[in-house]
């Protein structure tokens, strides 16, 4: 049997197939990063399935075990594309949250005060950066697709992961992207970019949106461009109470993803026990 061991050149051609199964850049990027670890893990030994239960283990004590499951779902595309079937390995059972914790849900006067700290600190470019992910649902990834002739059509098609979707941008929003995009001279493509002309990278959006914490009294640990895109589910759901709507309009290709989404919070849950009034 040949030795079983992770080569550049097998991590090279695993980046190609992600690449042809036309995987998403972040998707990719994440993979490869699992891998590595699983590689540095290895430390150059010949792995057999006794290591790879040893890897496992590793992961349950050291991440949550939700992270863990991503990892471990990167590790077994990796080796079936390798052939290393019999090395695959179950993923941790997780028991499915009733409802998250207070600590990690942005409120909407939160999302609110968040957005009049950009205004305050005159950076009108994050201001509408985040109602726009906020407004529409959509991954920061995503905002590339925000562009001069979305807004002048009021809907935008989004390109991810192989597939296409319509997505609404509400009036209110659209004149407010088109003032600043007369205002700096954007006549064409996205919104969202650079005075270079190039998108706002993922990094740069992340650290403007802390900066932002103190002034707008937000604890920085909620506050993230992904946590938009939540704040966006629930206050859909609570008004249409369509899954399978909220899931189409997020690209989901599951609906179990998206339950994630509307998960309500610890506080909510517990008045909507109080209200049942079953203590005699």
């Amino acid at each position: 049997m040949k030795k079983r061991i992770i080569t550049a050149e097998l991590l090279q051609n695993f980046k190609k197939m992600l690449v042809n199964e036309e995987r998403s850049s972040n998707t990719i990027e994440k993979y490869l990063r699992d891998i590595r670890r699983f590689a540095d893990f290895m430390n150059g030994m010949i792995i057999d399935k006794s290591l790879v239960l040893e890897y496992k283990a590793y992961l349950e004590n050291s991440f949550a075990l939700t992270s863990a499951n991503s990892m471990i779902a990167a590790l077994n595309t990796f080796l079936k594309f390798v052939g290393w079937t019999d090395m695959c390995i179950k993923q941790f059972k997780v028991q499915r949250k009733t409802y998250c914790s207070e600590e990690s849900e942005l409120t909407k006067q939160e999302y609110i005060a968040l957005v009049r700290a950009a205004e305050h600190k005159k950076n009108e470019r994050l201001s509408l950066l985040i109602q726009t992910i906020c407004a529409t649902g959509i991954r920061v990834s995503e905002l590339e697709f925000i562009t001069v002739e979305a807004i002048n059509y009021g809907e935008a098609i989004v390109s991810c992961k192989g597939k296409s979707r319509k997505v609404f941008i509400v009036k209110d929003l659209c004149k407010k992207l088109q003032k600043y995009a007369k205002e700096h001279n954007i006549t064409s493509g996205s919104i969202f970019i650079t005075k270079s002309g190039k998108p706002i990278s993922r990094c740069n959006i992340w650290r403007e949106m802390k900066a932002l914490c103190e002034q707008a009294g937000v604890n920085p640990n909620k506050v993230f461009p992904h946590n938009l895109r939540h704040l966006f589910a629930r206050t859909f759901y609570r008004i249409e109470k369509d899954i399978a709507k909220l899931a189409d309009i997020l690209g989901h290709e599951s609906i179990n993803t998206t339950r994630i989404y509307i998960i309500s919070s610890g506080t909510e849950h517990r008045r909507k026990l109080e209200n049942m009034r079953l203590i005699i």
